[in-house]
């Protein structure tokens, strides 16, 4: 492996999906670049209690779990100062306005970019 494709070497991850081939597609495409991967959690509950007790450096949550919206663990994590982004297949009017500021993956994702997205996020 490079050291381009180590850009998220140390950086841990917490993956809320409840898709289980789009969890292990975002898990493998992190992985592949050196993440530590947290997770996937697919269950509310589960997740909650993960980033509520856990440290890891970025989140990355699909808003929906099982017809359960995410938005109390994204809650968690803004207490915190844990950088997320959401990843969806909701299109961005759907997310409530204190969460202007976090960056929108729209599913499918492009590994590639996302990959950049936490690296730049891992960094901060």
């Amino acid at each position: 492996m490079s050291d381009r494709d180590n850009k998220l070497n140390g950086c841990r991850v917490l993956i809320v999906e409840d898709e289980y081939f789009l969890a292990n597609d975002l898990e493998e495409a992190l992985k592949s670049h050196g993440a530590s991967i947290v997770g996937p959690f697919g269950d509310f509950d589960a997740a909650y209690r993960r980033a509520a007790r856990d440290h890891f450096d970025v989140a990355i949550i699909d808003i929906n779990l099982h017809a359960k919206t995410a938005y109390p663990i994204a809650d968690e994590l803004m207490r915190q100062r844990i950088p997320f982004v959401f990843y969806t297949g909701y299109d961005s009017n759907v997310i409530p306005v204190r969460f202007a500021g976090v960056k929108l993956w729209q599913k499918p994702f492009d590994p590639f970019e996302l990959v950049e997205d936490i690296g730049r996020l891992c960094r901060e």
